[in-house]
């Protein structure tokens, strides 16, 4: 990949928060770890407490931590421009999507010459694997794709799609509910999944594979549940989260990190399954599975260095790995956790651990980023009516290829 244009480089730089700026100019360099996370807000209360849990060991009183949260995208394009102005935080907080870029950058550290990363899950851990060096430490495992559901609406959730529409022509009507589930509609990692169970996926190593059968026919899966209205006709993330916490819709896909939000609205009537069975393939969905990772600056030198690692690895110790299971109801990343009763005793998390084997780790390669922006314009103008599935799955490839030769020149 060649170097970045310096003009760009000096647009991104006047892109950076002053505030976010500022917060890297004070306090003891060595004594001041400063963090950047996109979580939900009902996750930083969880955060925090192992982040104070830390502060209080003994040899820790005077260290200051500091968190800063921002949108996933603001994340990404602040950690970006703060990497190249030479002032970026120490640890990132974040899924494995855009550790290749960051990687090829030269703004993040590998990590496993640091850490014993054969304590933390493979499958994890490939999904933040790129080129034989390893870029984040796990702290959860998933980040995925699954079918929850309200006990109140529907009492055993689908096996299978042909069970899934039986209920939406059926007891979706006796309920009187406007949308049998809810989905986020024409975001491409919503799609994903029915693309696997079609016999497909976007990327085949480092080449963009959209222009195929497979995606085809599940683009025209997701029509068909528009057409037949199982689900709205336009949603964005907000609207499908909000019909299913409303009780407006049986049925919602969604991610393990809308769990715990989903317990506490619906307590017990909470239920959570893997995404049903393609009926017309024999084959299950499978939604990309990584997980979120800290991330450490590769500005990280000697004694700072060094006590970010032993935040890591406190964070991601098995105490605290189950710590994380009780309170965000999310699987952990290292492997010994895996065993805890809370985990094996609880149908949802055993639920989402089957949905974890059902999928496939998160491409890291660089070119995910150019497919993931191809698929979105098309595939949303396919929903919408303005481009037919050939056509539009035809431009997905097009703009894929396009995107990666811009990308490399």
């Amino acid at each position: 990949m060649s170097r970045p244009d310096p003009i760009i480089l000096l647009l991104l730089v006047g892109l950076c928060n002053p505030a976010g700026c500022r917060r890297f100019q004070a306090a003891d360099p060595d004594r001041a770890i400063v963090i950047w996370e996109q979580e939900d807000a009902a996750v930083a209360p969880y955060i925090d407490s192992v982040l104070e849990a830390f502060r209080k060991l003994p040899g820790n009183q005077d260290l200051k931590i500091v968190r800063t949260h921002y949108h996933n995208e603001d994340l990404r394009q602040q950690f970006q421009t703060s990497s190249i102005a030479g002032n970026p935080p120490d640890l990132l907080m974040s899924p494995s999507d855009m550790a290749g870029v960051y990687c090829i950058s030269g703004f993040i550290l590998p990590v496993d010459g640091l850490f014993d990363m054969k304590r933390y899950n493979r499958p994890v851990v490939e999904a933040v694997s790129l080129d034989g060096r390893i870029w984040g430490v796990p702290i959860s495992n998933g980040n995925h794709l699954m079918l929850l559901y309200n006990k109140r609406l529907a009492p055993q959730p689908p096996r299978t799609t042909a069970e899934l529409f039986d209920y939406c022509d059926k007891r979706a009507k006796q309920l009187k509910l406007d949308n049998c589930m809810a989905l986020f509609l024409g975001e491409p990692f919503w799609l994903v999944p029915w693309l696997g169970a079609f016999g497909g996926w976007p990327i085949a190593g480092r080449t963009p594979s959209l222009d195929t059968p497979a995606m085809r026919r599940a683009v025209d899966f997701i029509l068909e549940l528009k057409r037949r209205k199982y689900v709205p006709s336009e949603c964005d993330y907000n609207c499908m989260d909000s019909l299913f916490k409303e009780g407006k819709a049986a049925f919602i896909i969604n991610g393990d990190w809308a769990v715990s939000t989903y317990e506490a609205q619906l307590k017990g009537d909470l239920g959570v399954a893997k995404i049903p069975k393609l009926s017309q393939t024999g084959r299950w969905p499978t939604p990309m599975v990584s997980g979120k990772y800290f991330m450490l600056s590769s500005k990280l030198r000697g004694p700072k260095l060094e006590l970010v690692k032993r935040l890591v690895e406190f964070y991601t110790n098995e105490d605290n790995q189950i710590g994380q299971v009780k309170a965000l109801m999310r699987l952990p990343a290292l492997a010994r956790a895996n065993r805890a009763k809370v985990i094996t005793d609880d149908p949802n998390l055993r639920a989402s651990l089957e949905q974890i084997l059902a999928g496939r780790p998160m491409p890291m390669a660089t070119e995910m980023r150019a497919v993931w922006d191809a698929i979105r314009a098309p595939f949303g103008k396919a929903l919408s009516g303005q481009m037919g599935v050939d056509d539009a799955v035809k431009r997905m490839q097009a703009d894929a290829e396009n995107n990666i030769r811009e990308m490399n020149e």
